[in-house]
């Protein structure tokens, strides 16, 4: 009993092993067989009649015009209107191609066509891989889906992540952009695009640059980082990190970011920024700073929030909360400005300020007007409760002139004339012109309007207009508190006297955390040596894919020149079996299985060659279905 039982045991597991290697082998359906041991030793011939060859191994299924069987080694090679499909995952039509049952391995050459359910390949030779579900090309490829079109010299799709890895002269077309990179990594499944090495993505009316980046290329956003840039018409946005939208032409820049506008020799920095390009608008903040070029020196503005606004012809900037300005004559401070490039006014509201050297203006509303086209400075206006100080020569007080409205007037970026009009009142220290410049008193005088004038933005010259009424008083008999007008504020602490003074007494930004994007998977190469002894060990001799220099990404000529002598040899066969048939078949007694090449005999001429099928007729059905 004992024994029965290991009996029935080791009968079934036999059983098992053997029913295991049987399905391993190939199987094949040919209209038309032959064997030829001293040209094609071990293998058989196959050939289409009516019907094309059929071969099937494990899932995977083949249709061809002409085929070479290795049985022994389950080697096939295929010619002619090649049709490769393995289930509903993949299917790849080409002029030739081989499979290799034992290694589970497949190439193609020659109009390689593949498809799966999200997209198709076009190449010249194709690579690939059961065992790891993997394809690769080398010498050029097209992948096309729903959208995009995509090409690359070197590409390799991983089938059970949905992954092309693109490399050398990778490129991407839509409707909206084109994408161009070092190497790309593109997920089928959802269109999203890793881009890897210089890379760019060029839409209508801009061009992103990147060296690490990423684009959905189905809702056409991305973000990019490593010197990384976007270009518009007049306008170039740097930063660590940004932000593209094409479909909307939103950007956004985020950490050391730098906005140049060439159309008006502008510079705008900060650490984070916006920029519509259909609405022709920048937003920057985080120390947001302006430069521009005028008549060779640079004026800078420096605020919380710049935002620029209009076309190139007509361009206007506004700067919000604690605005600051320098250039090299002239410095102010005010809570808003608004500066119009193409009327050349600049407007400051909220407490406006301006120094220049020693003297201080101040009022409601401050106005400086350029000439448009000499860049320089023309005049400037303050509006309401206009208020003119400087400090005295030896420091011992204060010059002040008050009144409704002050005018200004500039010669070669130079004020040289101050006009003050309505209820005017002044005080002025006067002294000795040589010398010591000895106090001679303080002049306080009321009038309806004053014009000063100045040389090297010193006051050399006051006069007085109208209802003029004033008093040189002694130093010894003017109180302190009358030595200054009503509402006066010297502010010369808050003095702007460089260009780091701009962000005085602030604290530097909270930069935001830029996680970055990671860098690509470091897959084995295709060719690694596991595959390499996987090919080896299990080649085939009328196999010519290890004669091929793997590691050359040229393989079109390759394959041309070793896969030309094998197809000579058939085609030769197939002739002079042509030729033979016609002559001797009636004579011979004993019937050849060949391969018939001539598809115009009659059924009478047929009969006269032994034809070899698969037993299993179903199956028959099921390929004549499929074809």
């Amino acid at each position: 009993m004992k024994n029965t039982f290991f009996y029935i045991v080791f009968t079934l597991l036999f059983s098992t092993i053997t029913f295991s290697q049987e399905s391993k082998k190939i199987k094949v359906q040919s209209d038309r067989t032959i064997k030829n041991e001293e040209r094609f030793p071990g293998a058989t011939i196959l050939a289409k009649v009516n019907k094309q060859v059929f071969i099937e191994h494990e899932g995977i299924e083949i249709w061809c015009d002409q085929a070479v069987h290795y049985g022994e080694d389950k080697f096939v090679r295929a010619f002619g209107n090649v049709k490769m499909k393995q289930g509903d995952t993949l299917t790849m039509t080409s002029a030739y191609a081989e499979y290799n049952g034992n290694s589970k391995f497949a190439y193609a050459r020659e109009n390689v066509f593949l498809e799966t359910p999200s997209n198709t390949l076009n190449t010249d030779t194709l690579f690939f891989d059961r065992l790891r579900q993997q394809a690769y090309y080398r010498s050029g490829g097209t992948v096309k889906d729903s959208s995009n079109t995509l090409t690359s010299k070197i590409g390799r799709y991983f089938m059970d992540r949905k992954q092309y890895s693109f490399n050398t002269q990778v490129k991407i077309v839509n409707p909206e952009n084109t994408v161009d990179s070092d190497r790309l990594d593109y997920y089928t499944e959802n269109g999203h695009a890793y881009l890897y090495g210089p890379s760019t993505v060029k839409g209508k009316e801009s061009t992103l640059y990147c060296e690490r980046g990423f684009y959905d290329t189905k809702v056409k956003t991305g973000y990019a980082i490593k010197n990384a840039r976007i270009d518009y018409d007049n306008r170039t946005v740097f930063g660590d990190s940004i932000f593209y939208n094409s479909a909307i032409q939103f950007a956004s820049a985020t950490n050391n970011i730098k906005v140049l506008d060439t159309a008006n020799n502008s510079v705008i920095t900060g650490h984070y920024a916006e920029v519509f390009k259909d609405k022709d608008s920048v937003f920057i903040t985080k120390r947001a700073l302006a430069a521009t070029l005028q008549e060779k020196d640079s004026i800078y503005i420096h605020s919380d929030t710049l935002m620029v606004t209009g076309k190139p012809e007509h361009r206007i900037m506004n700067g919000f909360y604690d605005v600051r300005i320098f250039k090299s004559n002239m410095s102010g401070k005010s809570d808003s400005i608004n500066v119009d490039q193409t009327t050349g006014y600049t407007k400051m509201v909220g407490r406006p300020i301006i120094w220049s050297q020693r003297n201080q203006m101040t009022g409601d509303t401050i106005k400086i007007i350029s000439n448009t086209e000499t860049e320089k400075l023309d005049s400037l206006v303050v509006y309401q409760n206009a208020f003119l100080v400087q400090e005295d020569t030896l420091k011992a007080g204060y010059n002040q002139v008050k009144g409704q409205t002050l005018y200004g007037l500039f010669k070669d970026n130079e004020i040289y004339q101050v006009d003050i009009d309505k209820n005017t009142e002044t005080i002025f220290y006067q002294r000795e012109s040589e010398g010591e410049l000895k106090l001679i008193g303080i002049n306080k005088v009321l009038s309806s309007s004053i014009k000063l004038l100045l040389e090297q933005r010193e006051i050399v010259d006051v006069y007085y207009y109208q209802n003029i009424d004033g008093t040189l008083y002694r130093e010894i008999d003017l109180p302190e508190n009358a030595r200054e007008l009503s509402g006066f504020v010297w502010r010369g602490d808050e003095q702007i006297l460089s260009k780091k003074d701009l962000v005085r007494g602030e604290s530097p930004p909270k930069l935001t955390k830029i996680t970055g994007i990671p860098l690509p998977v470091e897959d084995e190469d295709f060719f690694d040596e596991e595959t390499l002894k996987r090919l080896e060990e299990n080649k085939s001799e009328g196999s010519r894919l290890l004669e091929q220099r793997l590691e050359d990404a040229e393989l079109k000529e390759t394959n041309e020149e070793l896969d030309k002598s094998t197809e000579e040899k058939i085609n030769e066969e197939l002739n002079n079996l042509k030729k033979k048939d016609s002559t001797s078949s009636k004579k011979k007694s004993k019937k050849l299985s060949i391969v018939d090449p001539n598809l115009n005999r009659t059924a009478k001429e047929r009969d006269s060659i032994t034809v070899t099928t698969l037993k299993n007729t179903k199956k028959t059905d099921t390929v004549n279905r499929e074809k």
